[in-house]
């Protein structure tokens, strides 16, 4: 799978003419909040990704979770076509069945018969709702209840409201004074979350595993924790599914492979496998917080991203998905013990289903990263000893093989440098 090259970027990784002339235009264009990486991609099928030259990778980082059935999956692709092809916007001012069929699908995989729905258009977006949702929630029982909790190392999003939730006080720092309305606790401490709540919180928003933060679970103590001071002070424990959602865990949604059931849930990145949408779901007395002009958004539950989201879900159900995301994170996890067996620079793994990440024992993940991509491999380094492994649900073993020899060559390369 390795690509073919002809000239070099700065950090003398080889391009091809085809993809130094996107670089270019990119640089010339686009404002610079991503630092990019080689590749310039044309096409993807399944698992594997295809450059304009033809050269291919396999994808296990699914567009940061986001492609939970691959590339151009057809059910999805087949959606898109037929709905485009009727009807694209209306506004939220008039129902569509696609959006009224999605909330319906929503309300069955979270086994919440009361739940209701709002639609965003990531997962930033949904965030911001469900913040707004508890303020709006709190503020019916107290007008000065308006504070949030939420765990070191999070990541809830980039507008200012989910920036200053995100745990990640270096993500802060460019656009301080922030509002002021959040307490960070540890996310690795019971006590300490039981202490923060106060009256004064409307909410407690974590992460059942921390994505962005380091592909790291929670324990179930500080879920626990979190669930009963959020009822002893009247307020919603929100639980952000962004990452963990539609299936990546080995079920609908991270807080399932827990003893916890939280009163709101955001979803987004895959849930519509790849094209923009996001959504706030609440159940309970949540449910009911927000009424007509409290919150909106133009695009939400637009037809076309709504269509594609019931085939997402009408897919994962009808091929078992569920259980195939089960089935492969054991034999991905079985590959990983593997090598962590064999190979000094591995010291285990951590995540859950397919959301792992590879622990090394030196800060070397960077280099793993550049060396697999070089090779054929798409995995993220969230961190300088921690590497991110996404494959869409729909992976296969003799992918998962491919994929721990290549990560095993990254990992010689990256130990030789």
């Amino acid at each position: 799978m390795s690509p073919d090259t002809a000239l070099s970027d700065a950090t003398g990784t080889a391009l091809s003419d085809a993809a130094a002339s996107a670089h270019d235009r990119d640089a010339a264009h686009v404002m610079a909040t991503y630092a990019r990486r080689r590749p310039v991609f044309v096409r993807g099928q399944g698992t594997v990704l295809f450059d304009a030259d033809g050269s291919t990778w396999l994808d296990f980082l699914g567009g940061l979770a986001v492609t939970g059935l691959g590339h151009s999956h057809p059910a999805v692709a087949a959606a898109v076509r037929e709905q485009a092809g009727m009807l694209q916007h209306t506004s939220n001012l008039f129902l569509t069945e696609p959006m009224l069929g999605l909330a319906e699908r929503l309300a069955d995989v979270t086994g919440w018969d009361d739940a209701r729905v709002f639609f965003a258009n990531c997962g930033a977006t949904a965030n911001e709702a469900a913040i707004k949702l508890a303020r709006r929630h709190g503020k019916s029982i107290h007008p000065d209840k308006v504070r949030i909790v939420t765990l070191d190392r999070s990541f809830h999003g980039r507008t200012m409201a989910t920036l200053e939730a995100t745990g990640q006080p270096e993500k802060h720092v460019p656009f301080e004074p922030l509002m002021g309305y959040v307490d960070t606790v540890a996310h690795d401490d019971p006590a300490a979350v039981a202490a923060a709540v106060t009256d004064d919180h409307c909410a407690v928003l974590l992460e059942v595993v921390q994505g962005e933060g380091g592909v790291r679970p929670i324990d179930p103590a500080v879920l626990a924790a979190a669930r009963t001071a959020c009822d002893d002070h009247d307020a919603l424990l929100i639980v952000d599914e962004v990452q963990t959602g539609i299936g990546r865990l080995g079920e609908w949604f991270g807080f399932q492979t827990t003893d916890v059931v939280p009163d709101v849930i955001t979803i987004a990145k895959a849930l519509a496998n790849g094209l923009p949408i996001g959504a706030c779901v609440a159940h309970g007395p949540a449910a009911e917080a927000f009424g007509p002009g409290d919150h909106a958004t133009t695009f939400g539950g637009n037809p076309v991203t709504a269509a594609a989201a019931n085939a997402v879900i009408d897919t994962i159900r009808n091929d078992g998905l569920l259980h195939t995301a089960r089935v492969r994170s054991a034999r991905l996890t079985g590959a990983l013990d593997g090598l962590a067996a064999r190979h000094d620079l591995v010291s285990g793994w951590r995540g859950r289903g397919l959301l792992l990440g590879v622990e090394l024992t030196q800060p070397v993940a960077p280099a793993v990263e550049a060396a697999a991509e070089a090779d054929g491999l798409i995995v993220n380094a969230v961190g300088d000893d921690l590497v991110r492994l996404a494959p869409p649900l729909t992976v296969s073993n003799a992918e998962i093989a491919s994929a721990i020899t290549i990560l095993t060559n990254a990992l010689d390369h990256a130990s030789t440098t």
